[in-house]
């Protein structure tokens, strides 16, 4: 049986012992409001004994960005974030699919109203995730009646773990009416995402997605599949404001991200997407990322980490 929780984090600097990572219960309470995350996944190659990070140092670059953006200081560099994550990875064995996440938060409640007296400290985790590409997975959405944030309220390019309640509000609606996952829209009335994952439909043989200016993540596996659509499918890619019943007009709709990986929508708000399946764009997409992040197709190796899971590095 698996353990409940890896033996090992990453923080203030070092790996420590799960059981020893501990705050005091009253430096929560202002801890999460500047604090910022990024979600990385490994994927884990049986042939090579190696785990394959996606986009390992564009994870990065973005953690970097949104720590900037709400003046949180952060002392380490890319460079030295990708090593510590992977001496956790080697430390915990991570031998199947995996999500990383590295989180850096205020650590300092007194100074949460200064910007100038902010401190941060760094946390890196690890957790089992497996990889559901491939595998028929899809979903049934609604269009919540929670709006979207917008970039004047807080700014929803970036991971600021502040703005992911505004998704939770709209998931809990969603799934109490009996649906697997909300689509919001912004305060202009267009579709903007999902709680946590990017929206793109198909319709008219291309492919459509709403804009950077819409209110969404600039997300990195966003980004993948506009290329894997444009270079290896040969489709063009609109980029745009969309209009709700543009959904449900759609040939076909997924979300996109790093824990929705490329999932499908088989229906929006009861209307039907296409034929009720798994469109042949979505398919091809899916196949597509899939060879890439268990290395098997390589003409976009250089979106993998390859990190080897057997060489632990703690002293014991």
């Amino acid at each position: 049986m698996a353990a409940e929780h890896p033996g090992y984090v990453w923080w203030k600097g070092e790996l420590v012992a799960w059981n020893e990572a501990t705050v005091h219960v009253t430096d929560l309470a202002w801890s999460a409001v500047g604090a910022v995350f990024e979600g990385i996944r490994g994927y884990w190659s049986a042939e090579r004994e190696e785990l394959l990070i996606f986009r390992l140092a564009e994870h990065l670059d973005r953690l970097q960005g949104s720590t900037r953006l709400v003046r949180l200081p952060m002392p380490y560099s890319t460079d030295e974030l990708a090593q510590s994550i992977s001496a956790l990875i080697r430390e915990n064995e991570c031998r199947e699919d995996t999500y990383i996440f590295p989180f850096v938060y205020g650590s300092s409640a007194a100074a949460r109203f200064d910007p100038r007296k902010l401190e941060s400290e760094t946390l890196i985790r690890t957790t089992p995730m497996a990889s559901h590409l491939g595998t028929g997975f899809s979903q049934h959405a609604k269009v919540s009646t929670w709006t979207r944030i917008s970039d004047s309220v807080m700014p929803p390019r970036i991971k600021n773990i502040s703005n992911y309640r505004n998704g939770q509000l709209a998931t809990h609606e969603v799934k109490l009416d009996g649906y697997d996952v909300a689509l919001m829209l912004n305060p202009q009335g267009k579709v903007s995402e999902a709680p946590g994952a990017c929206v793109a439909f198909v319709r008219g043989g291309k492919l459509i997605t709403p804009d950077v200016t819409s209110g969404i993540l600039e997300s990195i596996t966003r980004d993948a599949v506009i290329t894997l659509a444009r270079d290896v499918l040969g489709i063009e890619v609109v980029e745009r404001a969309v209009d709700r019943t543009e959904l449900y007009l759609a040939d076909e709709v997924f979300t996109c991200g790093t824990a929705a990986e490329i999932t499908p929508l088989i229906s929006v708000d009861k209307y039907p997407v296409g034929d009720g399946g798994i469109g042949p764009v979505t398919k091809a997409l899916e196949s597509a990322l899939l060879g890439i992040v268990r290395g098997t197709d390589d003409r976009y190796a250089h979106w993998l980490t390859p990190v080897d899971a057997t060489a632990s590095v703690a002293a014991h």
